[in-house]
C-alpha cells in the first residue's frame, strides 16, 4: 500500500508541477487552487509512504516519478524539446525508480 500512496504522491507531484506553468505566476484562480491542491495531496500521500518506506528511497522515487512526468508532459503539453539525448536521461530516472523499488522491501 504505501508503494502505491508514492505514486500516487508522484502523480500529484507531476500536476503540481505542470500546474505552476497555468498559474501564470499565481495571478489564474483557478489554475492556482488547483497547483495548490495538488501540492497538500501530493505531500500527505508521500507522509503516508513514508511510514513503511525509507525516506531516502520514498524521496527519490516521488522526485523521480514527479521529474518524468514532468518531463514528459512538457514535451506533449508545452513543446519542449524531445531530443534523443533528452529521452534518454529521462529512461534512466526511469531505470534508477525501477532499481529502487526493486531493491526496497516494503
Amino acid at each position: 500500500m504505501a508503494w502505491v500512496a508514492l505514486f500516487f504522491a508522484g502523480v500529484f507531484e507531476v500536476g503540481w508541477a505542470i500546474g505552476l506553468k497555468y498559474t501564470d505566476g499565481f495571478t489564474r484562480l483557478w489554475p492556482t487552487l488547483g497547483t495548490a491542491a495538488a501540492i497538500v495531496a501530493s505531500m500527505v500521500l508521500l507522509g503516508l509512504a513514508v511510514r513503511h518506506l525509507p525516506i531516502g528511497t520514498a524521496y527519490a522515487v516521488w522526485t523521480g516519478i514527479g521529474t518524468v512526468g514532468t518531463a514528459i508532459l512538457g514535451i506533449a503539453l508545452l513543446g519542449e524539446p524531445a531530443g534523443a539525448a533528452r529521452l534518454a536521461c529521462i529512461g534512466l530516472i526511469v531505470a534508477g525508480i525501477v532499481g529502487l523499488k526493486i531493491l526496497t522491501p516494503a
